[in-house]
């Protein structure tokens, strides 16, 4: 029985600084990605953009953080609509940057919960995202939502996080670019490190089956956050925090083929498209294509594209 795709699109650009990310939802409908989902057999049904209610103030003892209203404000109508999709199929949040993930996995995580089984999460990233609102020297948002999936302290602006997810049960998989306090705060936890370091010595499958091994083992739910600077910037230019040394075409699709051949996903994040920086759609037609992959395409079912 096919997965139905619950399409949620989350037009955020407040997380960072760098505008365009609000453009990605539409990006990756103009791309296609319904059309793909529904040729592969699943019914998809898309709930438009999630739309902010009117803003709260809020402080944070951090000055350089920005946009704290905002942020605050899209958690709490994610986490909303988050939890409700997950009782009609997959959803597939479409960012937006990577602060939409505070409020994706806060509904997911409620969910979860109701259900009475374990969430884990795959955090697909050249980045960390560990800091807190406390922590962070950007004060850019996108790079905190681990934090608040974890439990950390310092989110007093947001809603209680519920049921934190256990550090052992979150992989941080392709990751390159820590920042220090981000890497004293990792070295306390349990959680399952997995940095381009560790990918180029051991390989791409063999950590990944050995996370999903646990999420098996555990009849865990399994929440998938890709960002697009997961993959190398050679491939995917469109995105403000590229980082070089990311994964490869190949690579990534493997990741995704692994990922579907496991029937462990449950819910899922496309995260730090920004279509202003794109080449022609080619970033945005990746990452559909990559979403195919994770739904069950195969490398045979592939056209030869053309880009003339």
């Amino acid at each position: 029985m096919k997965s139905t795709c619950i399409l949620i699109g989350a037009p955020i650009d407040t997380g960072q600084k760098r505008e365009g990310c609000l453009m990605g939802p539409a990006a990756y409908r103009v791309a296609g990605l319904a059309q793909s989902l529904s040729e592969l057999g699943h019914p998809v049904i898309d709930h438009g953009d999630v739309a902010l209610a009117e803003l709260d103030e809020h402080d944070c003892p951090n000055p350089a953080v920005h946009h704290l209203a905002e942020t605050v404000a899209w958690t709490k109508a994610l986490a909303m609509a988050g939890a409700a999709a997950m009782s009609e199929g997959v959803p597939i949040f479409l960012g937006g940057d990577h602060s939409l993930s505070l409020g994706s996995v806060a509904g997911v995580a409620a969910h979860a919960a109701e259900q009475g089984r374990p969430l884990f999460v795959l955090w697909l990233d050249a980045h960390s995202d560990y800091h807190t609102p406390l922590t962070t020297q950007t004060g850019n948002l996108h790079g905190t939502p681990v934090a608040y999936i974890a439990g950390r302290s310092g989110f007093d602006a947001f809603p209680p996080f519920p049921a934190s997810v256990p550090a052992e049960r979150i992989c941080l998989y392709g990751i390159r670019s820590v920042d220090t306090a981000e890497h004293a705060g990792l070295l306390e936890t349990d959680m399952t490190i997995c940095d381009m370091r560790v990918l180029d010595e051991r390989g791409i499958v063999a950590p990944l089956r050995e996370f999903l091994d646990k999420v098996r083992a555990e009849n865990g739910m399994l929440h998938v956050s890709l960002d697009v600077d997961f993959l190398d910037p050679g491939i995917a230019p469109a995105v403000g925090t590229t980082v070089p040394g990311g994964t490869t075409f190949r690579e990534a699709h493997l990741v995704m083929e692994h990922l579907h051949e496991s029937g462990l996903v449950t819910s899922l994040d496309l995260v730090e498209l920004n279509p202003f920086l794109d080449e022609r759609g080619r970033t945005a037609r990746l990452m559909v294509e990559l979403v195919g992959s994770l739904m069950g395409r195969k490398v045979f079912d592939r056209p030869t594209r053309s880009f003339g």
